[in-house]
């Protein structure tokens, strides 16, 4: 990506060392955590993890940004003036987390007037970490992110799938979007964490990321690390779609991608929705 605009590399250098500080502490506590309630009748939960690693990462933005509004999974908005809003999900996986299963993120980003400018993710199994600001390209330890491959696998692609905690179980366009998916689709994986999917796209391990009604706190720092990788980003219908934390979630369904497997995928899902419809 060409690099223009703010770098916004003390934002970066802070939300990197608080992930990976949070990181830390999930890791050493992993196996340990233990659920503290879970929230309304989705069947996601709250573990002791999340609200520790809050406390590290809001501790670092507080300090450091103090007049900056902060966006928090569990803590919620911590409102002040000015346009620039922090977006903290220390935990992303609580309910792998809760069932012992090691596939989890702490993700931080950082929204200036609703567009997402600077994010963090960071892997605390394998103690990666990847980052990404807007115009200047998303990186890892090993350089750029070369985001997937244009090129439509002969098989299908592999396809990471989301959807909101609102979203019902048997909603029709959920289902839908999964069935051809399934059905068109080499593998598709339900991460709970997804986050976690967003990096595996950034770096190319997977060849896409379908979100229905996806939530709002990770989804633009996921979504500007894919962009800056080179992933193209569109509503279910093809219209360029910009990934916000705000307002209602019908407005957050995506399918992220590149080249023929971005066309093929929205072929697919422009039929299903319209069935649905």
């Amino acid at each position: 990506m060409p690099n223009s605009g703010p770098d916004f590399d003390r934002e970066r250098r802070v939300a990197v060392a608080a992930a990976e500080e949070a990181g830390g502490l999930l890791r050493r506590r992993f196996g340990t955590a233990y659920c503290l309630r879970t929230k309304g009748e989705s069947g996601d939960v709250q573990v002791d993890l999340d609200l520790a690693s809050e406390r590290l990462v809001l501790g670092r933005i507080r300090r450091h940004f103090p007049h900056d509004r902060i966006l928090s999974e569990e803590a919620g908005l911590l409102d002040a003036a000015g346009e620039r809003t922090w977006l903290v999900d220390p935990l992303d996986g609580s309910n792998n987390v809760a069932i012992g299963l090691p596939a989890y993120v702490v993700g931080i980003g950082l929204c200036l007037g609703g567009a997402p400018v600077m994010g963090v993710v960071h892997e605390p199994v394998t103690g990666e970490t990847w980052h990404a600001v807007r115009g200047h390209g998303a990186h890892g330890a090993s350089g750029p992110l070369p985001g997937p491959d244009p090129a439509l696998p002969r098989p299908g692609p592999v396809v990471a799938w989301t959807q909101g905690y609102a979203v019902e179980r048997g909603d029709p366009m959920a289902v839908a979007l999964r069935a051809v998916l399934e059905l068109r689709c080499r593998r598709v994986l339900q991460l709970w964490a997804p986050l976690l999917g967003w990096s595996l796209l950034a770096r190319g391990t997977i060849d896409a990321f379908v979100g229905y009604r996806a939530e709002g706190v990770d989804l633009p720092t996921g979504a500007l690390l894919a962009a800056e990788a080179g992933v193209e980003l569109r509503t279910l219908s093809g219209a360029g779609f910009r990934p916000g934390f705000a307002g209602d979630d019908s407005g957050r369904s995506y399918v992220a991608a590149r080249g023929e497997t971005l066309a093929y995928l929205l072929r697919e899902v422009g039929e299903a929705t319209r069935h649905v419809a």
